[in-house]
């Protein structure tokens, strides 16, 4: 059985404040069978026959023993003021199925195992926090790198053609003797602004994504986006091939439209 506390890895993440050295004491909630603890936190207690888990199904995991824990470790990380919202159940079951490879109900959900994550919604509404939690509960092997669209932007001003190699053809690490893909999550897509370098203009974005594209078919490259935009906006500023190489190589998860913002 695996231990999912040893992938706690907190580092720090432009733009959030540093988490803490050491993860909250209990550990992330093993991939279950038949286990009946219980994580105690300020949610509401919840046993493995409770209406939540029934509503939330998965046979590799708890819904209120994650759930309970993705809070401990947010306040943990981000003060008391961190909290999961009903209205966010939903997208944050879909995005645990995902995590923890639930193929049955991942079936029903419509969610491809072997793609990444485009995960959408208003301003504020918590994207950017729960990719930042959830990428300290992947596998080591699995373990992705937050980068925000800006950073990219500037990099591609500075160092030019460089940056578009950096997040496609040279996005690969090393793991022992094997060489491996270098998963990136790119945060708050459409917010970054084309900057020119010596004077060229280029849409970096969305040549790294067109690249990465290309080694997801080759080399089952994944990538993970958080964004503000709608699909018909993500066309609109990247264009209809790259809306289609997303649609390939991406799911597709949102928050409700209407949840207001979280950070007021």
């Amino acid at each position: 059985m695996t231990n999912h506390s040893n992938y706690l890895r907190p580092e720090h993440v432009e733009g959030h404040p540093k988490p803490v050295e050491e993860p909250p004491s209990g550990g992330v909630p093993e991939r279950r069978r038949g286990s009946n603890h219980q994580v105690q936190t300020c949610l509401p207690a919840l046993d493995p026959g409770s209406q939540l888990n029934k509503q939330f199904p998965s046979p590799k995991f708890l819904f209120s023993e994650v759930t309970a824990y993705l809070q401990k470790f947010g306040r943990h990380t981000y003060g008391q003021h961190f909290t999961i919202i009903e209205e966010d159940y939903e997208t944050i079951y879909k995005l645990f199925v995902y995590l923890y490879q639930d193929e049955q109900q991942a079936e029903k959900l419509n969610i491809k195992l072997h793609k990444g994550i485009l995960l959408t919604g208003p301003v504020g509404c918590g994207k950017t926090t729960l990719m930042n939690l959830l990428k300290h509960i992947h596998p080591p092997h699995k373990q992705f790198v937050m980068v925000p669209t800006r950073k990219i932007a500037y990099e591609f001003s500075e160092y030019g053609i460089k940056t578009i190699h950096k997040y496609t053809t040279q996005s690969f690490r090393t793991q022992g003797a094997n060489v491996l893909p270098k998963d990136y999550c790119f945060d708050d897509l459409g917010v970054e602004t084309s900057l020119p370098h010596f004077g060229a203009s280029l849409n970096v974005m969305a040549e790294i994504l067109l690249g990465r594209y290309d080694l997801f078919v080759s080399h089952q490259m994944l990538t993970y986006i958080t964004t503000n935009l709608s699909v018909i906006e993500i066309e609109e500023f990247y264009g209809n091939r790259v809306r289609s190489r997303m649609r390939e190589m991406l799911n597709v998860l949102a928050f409700k439209a209407d949840i207001g913002d979280k950070r007021r």
